[in-house]
């Protein structure tokens, strides 16, 4: 394919960059994770401290990651990130994981996701049905359509990133606006005996919640495991915030528009999830919750908000968010390919441009890889325990802000992270708590991610034998 642009084209304001936030954040896991933490936690209170904690720890690296945005202003970004304040390697490990599983795997999920609440409205895509019998893999009408959906935006993407501006823009937009109109509906309708049982006394209890309404009691130290594995589902579903630094060289004045887009659309974000949980608990009692069909709590809310034609809004509803979302998960991870190309880190020719300004081989190779990752089937289990690897690469991220400001003093600051030193502190200190207690109590969340981390070694020293130039 020949090259016709050498640089990419700044096309995006602050508006776009902050729907490209906050649409790659709001997925499915919204209307489906506070179900796993209502079980591990037992009570509102602890419910509603574990997505506070995660929204605190969001917002508080996307206000850091302002400062390296604002330094290194151009694409790949967390990869950039890391290659500057560490070495090549660790800039390439972090690209590895995110093209193996970390994206591929995200974006996967969330079109499997689409697929299966397209199945509320038309059941012949249903996840339980049997499209292909290849014998050793059966493929459903789900698996099917979702690989549509990545082909069909992967081919929308390559048109140029206005294309993929105007999707993202209007569904994220679109989701928003649902996501309100839900919460508030559901504070109108919430039930005051519901409430009052919630939030009264009990709400701070914290136990183990079985879907047949049965407790069992934590020892101290368990029940730092159980808020710990709780996270996992609410990181990722506020994860992808950091999308935005990949597509930077697209972004019209980057220096001040990624800082700003990061802190405005992890704000918003922060603030549509913890009102849905509100409502959550507003309407449905902590064991309708732990019991969700499927953990599809927003559907049990939803039934009891607009009685039988609430399958109908959420199956519509998240088919609007997955659908976005998985749109800026697309535009946004072929960037970093493109930057490790440019390095000689990745196949050369993803680091080519076509006549629309974008990294066209790149997208195309993220489609198929994330179209393997939907037909295998596998992807929900390794994003769970991809969750570790995420907060360790957002802590040595963060960790690069204190080693840039010794190593590269004179690199100009348009914006420096806020709350600069404590907050960074804080965050780290609060990642390292969160993946020690993976580490003992949650094995399983853990080995995967770090054998998938480790294998990029080798294949680093691989590539990077090829020219030698890359190794300092």
């Amino acid at each position: 394919m020949p090259q016709e642009n050498t640089s990419f084209k700044p096309s995006l304001g602050l508006v776009d960059a902050t729907m490209l936030v906050a649409g790659s954040m709001i997925g499915s896991g919204i209307f489906i994770v506070s179900a796993d933490i209502m079980r591990n936690t037992g009570s509102v209170g602890w419910l509603m401290f574990v997505w506070l904690i995660t929204g605190f720890m969001t917002l508080t690296a996307a206000l850091s990651y302002g400062e390296l945005s604002a330094m290194f202003p151009k694409a790949g970004g967390q990869y950039i990130y890391l290659k500057e304040a560490y070495n090549p390697l660790i800039g390439f490990l972090y690209g590895w994981s995110f093209f193996t599983v970390i994206q591929t795997a995200t974006i996967a999920a969330v079109a499997v996701a689409f697929a299966k609440f397209t199945a509320y409205l038309i059941p012949q895509f249903s996840e339980d049905l049997v499209a292909l019998d290849l014998g050793f893999l059966k493929i459903s009408p789900a698996q099917l359509l979702s690989i549509v959906v990545i082909v069909v935006l992967t081919f929308t993407n390559t048109r140029g990133v206005n294309s993929g501006k105007i999707i993202q823009t209007t569904f994220t937009l679109t989701k928003l606006l649902s996501l309100l109109g839900l919460i508030v509906f559901g504070l109108i309708f919430m039930k005051p005996e519901v409430w009052a049982a919630n939030w009264g006394e009990g709400m701070w209890d914290l136990h183990k919640l079985n879907p047949d309404g049965s407790i069992e009691s934590y020892t101290t130290i368990a029940a730092f495991g159980a808020i710990a594995a709780s996270m996992v589902g609410s990181i990722f579903s506020s994860d992808s915030w950091n999308n935005v630094t990949f597509i930077a060289g697209e972004i019209k004045n980057p220096q001040r528009n990624i800082g700003l887009s990061l802190a405005l659309g992890t704000i918003i974000v922060t603030v549509i999830y913890v009102l849905t949980n509100v409502m959550y608990t507003g309407v449905l009692s902590l064991e309708e919750i732990a019991s969700s069909d499927k953990d599809r709590v927003a559907v049990t809310a939803s039934h009891v908000i607009f009685g039988n034609a609430g399958t109908i809004v959420i199956a519509v509803m998240i088919m609007i968010s997955t659908f976005g979302c998985d749109n800026g998960l697309i535009m946004s991870g072929a960037r970093v390919y493109y930057s490790m190309a440019k390095d000689g880190l990745f196949f050369k020719k993803v680091g080519i441009l076509n006549k629309n300004a974008v990294p066209e081989i790149g997208l195309w190779l993220q489609c198929v890889i994330a179209s393997l990752w939907a037909l295998s089937g596998k992807y929900g289990n390794l994003l769970d325990m991809i969750s570790f690897v995420v907060v360790v690469f957002y802590m040595l991220t963060i960790i690069g802000i204190f080693i840039l400001r010794k190593k590269r003093p004179d690199v100009p600051r348009p914006y420096k992270a806020f709350g600069y030193p404590f907050l960074p502190i804080i965050y780290i200190i609060m990642g390292i708590a969160f993946c020690v207690l993976l580490i003992i109590y949650k094995p399983e969340y853990t080995w995967p991610g770090l054998i998938i981390v480790l294998l990029g070694i080798p294949v680093y020293y691989m590539v990077a034998r090829k020219d030698a130039a890359v190794i300092e």
